[in-house]
C-alpha cells in the first residue's frame, strides 16, 4: 500500500491505512501539467504514486524559485486537511505522474470514526514543521556556496563505491532557482568543484567524489 511509506501517517494501524487509502481517489497527469496553483484555495492532500513533480514559488515578474523536487512516496498539499488557507506554492509535473488524492471533505468523514488519525497527523506534521524551520535557518545563515552545496548533498544518493550521484537532470539555472542566486555564480562554483575533482559528471547527471568542502 502506497500510504505506507508516507512520513505524515507514520504510527497508523494497517487498518487505519486501509481507511485513509479507501477514502482517496487516483488520478494521473501529463508532463508539464499544473497540479496545483499558488493562493488556489486548498481543498486535497497528494500522494505520489509514480512519477516526479516540483514545488515552486513565483514572484511578481514570473520568475519561479524551486523549493523542492518529489518522488514516489513524497505528497503535498497536506496542510488542507487541517486547516482552510489557501496553497502556498504551485506544484508542476515533471513527468507523467500518478497521484492519490485524498479530499478534505472525505478525510473528515474518516475522522468522525477515527480519531487516532487525527492525532498521529498533528503530532507527524509537527515534528515535519520544526525540521522545515531548521532548514531555512540553514539555508538563510549560509553564503551561496554553502547553499549550493547544500542542495547538492540534499539530493545525491550513495552508491557503492563511496560517491553518490544526484539522479535528477539539474541545469545551472535549476540550482541557481533553489539557491536564490545567479546562474553566473552557481556556474562558477560548480566548475572550481570540478576543477578540484569534488564532483563529475556522468552525462547530464552530477557524481559527488566524496565530502564536498565546507567553505569556497
Amino acid at each position: 500500500m502506497i500510504l505506507d511509506s508516507v512520513e505524515i501517517f507514520e504510527g497508523l494501524t494497517p487498518q487505519e491505512l486501509e481507511v485513509l487509502a479507501s477514502s482517496g481517489v487516483m488520478r494521473m497527469y501529463p508532463k508539464n501539467t499544473v497540479i496545483i496553483n499558488e493562493n488556489d484555495l486548498a481543498d486535497s492532500l497528494y500522494i505520489i504514486e509514480t512519477g516526479r513533480v516540483k514545488v515552486y514559488c513565483s514572484d511578481k515578474n514570473g520568475k519561479e524559485f524551486i523549493m523542492n523536487t518529489l518522488g514516489a512516496g513524497d505528497y503535498f498539499g497536506e496542510l488542507a486537511l487541517l486547516d482552510d488557507d489557501r496553497r502556498s506554492a504551485s506544484v508542476r509535473t515533471l513527468e507523467k505522474a500518478s497521484f492519490l488524492i485524498i479530499y478534505k471533505e472525505e478525510f473528515n468523514k474518516v475522522l468522525l470514526n477515527q480519531v487516532n488519525i487525527a492525532a498521529t497527523l498533528i503530532r507527524n506534521l509537527t515534528r515535519r514543521v520544526r525540521k522545515l524551520t531548521q532548514d531555512v535557518k540553514a539555508l538563510a545563515l549560509q553564503d551561496v556556496y554553502g547553499r549550493v552545496t547544500t542542495v547538492l548533498t540534499t539530493l545525491a544518493d550513495a552508491r557503492e563505491d563511496g560517491t553518490s550521484i544526484i539522479p535528477e537532470k539539474l541545469t545551472q539555472q535549476d540550482i541557481a532557482d533553489r539557491v536564490g542566486a545567479s546562474r553566473e555564480m552557481v556556474a562558477r562554483i560548480l566548475k572550481d568543484l570540478t576543477i578540484g575533482e569534488y564532483i563529475a559528471f556522468e552525462g547530464r547527471s552530477i557524481v559527488l567524489n566524496g565530502k564536498l568542502p565546507e567553505n569556497y
